[in-house]
């Protein structure tokens, strides 16, 4: 199993140019904890015995960060699907991301291991030319360099647009987005819809008081591999997206079946001011 991303994750892309939106709350640097189970059965048309009956496992992350020095991310998620036959597999995903500030470039490591199969790390970077150009040159499994062309978003400008077309209604858009996951090479053409401001109290409130007061949006980003044309998305991530960047409870939907991540630990950290 690959990671989202995350967490993470604007009107349509032909219109963004990859810059940087402007949100009124700052994104908070945070350490956030999700546990892992089965969220939904599989139907009976793609039922088997390799389809998971059961899970478990733990998303751990945290962002730091500033639009003046930039954005670190630090993920992991470890799952184990219980299965009606054979053993459990298990997964394991790291990533490390940063992104310069004003968008301009993204350095990115991802280390997996499937089923005690561990996969070729991946090490490289990406940037961003002033025309607007992407070029990402891979250091790890082997030396490579591709073009990505134009209107490319990284992981935290994809949050930034969504925060800001959220406060201007919501609705659904389009954004090709690289975040250096899988082979180091996908892009994904993300379809993304927004819902109507939510203001009730969650659970998550409950224990995450920096939450409170916090306006939040139900948010849905389809992920699809813009390599495979005319295919069905490779998952679905559904969340509650707060004005200062922090998901809440997750859904992670792969068709055949789907997890829930339910937010179980918030811890802020420091939020470098920027100088005016």
């Amino acid at each position: 199993m690959k990671r989202t991303v995350p967490v993470a994750i604007l009107a349509l892309a032909a219109t963004i140019g990859g810059a940087r939106a402007q949100t009124a709350l700052p994104l908070a640097s945070h350490r956030a904890a999700y546990e892992i189970t089965l969220a939904d059965s599989a139907s009976a048309e793609t039922l088997n015995s390799q389809t998971p009956i059961g899970a478990s496992g733990l998303i751990a992350y945290e962002f730091t960060g500033s639009a003046c020095q930039g954005y670190a991310s630090n993920f992991r998620q470890v799952t184990e699907l219980q299965r009606s036959e054979g053993e459990a597999l298990s997964s394991d995903v790291r990533a490390l991301t940063y992104e310069d500030g004003d968008g301009a470039s993204m350095r990115f490591q991802v280390d997996s291991q499937t089923a005690g199969d561990e996969s070729p790390q991946i090490v490289g970077s990406a940037k961003r030319s002033a025309a607007g150009e992407v070029a990402v040159a891979l250091t790890k499994p082997a030396p490579q360099s591709l073009d990505l062309g134009k209107d490319i978003l990284f992981p935290t400008e994809h949050i930034e647009h969504i925060i800001a077309q959220a406060k201007q209604g919501g609705g659904t858009m389009q954004a090709r987005v690289f975040d250096g996951s899988d082979s180091g090479k996908k892009v994904f053409v993300t379809m993304t819809v927004i819902g109507k401001l939510q203001t009730a109290p969650t659970p998550e409130t409950a224990f995450a008081e920096a939450l409170s007061g916090v306006r939040r949006w139900p948010v849905t980003v389809s992920y699809f591999d813009e390599a495979a044309r005319d295919a069905p998305p490779e998952y679905v991530l559904s969340f509650d997206l707060y004005e200062n960047g922090i998901s809440g409870s997750l859904k992670l939907d792969y068709g055949p079946f789907a997890l829930a991540a339910k937010l179980s630990k918030l811890e802020m950290l420091p939020t470098p001011v920027c100088a005016k």
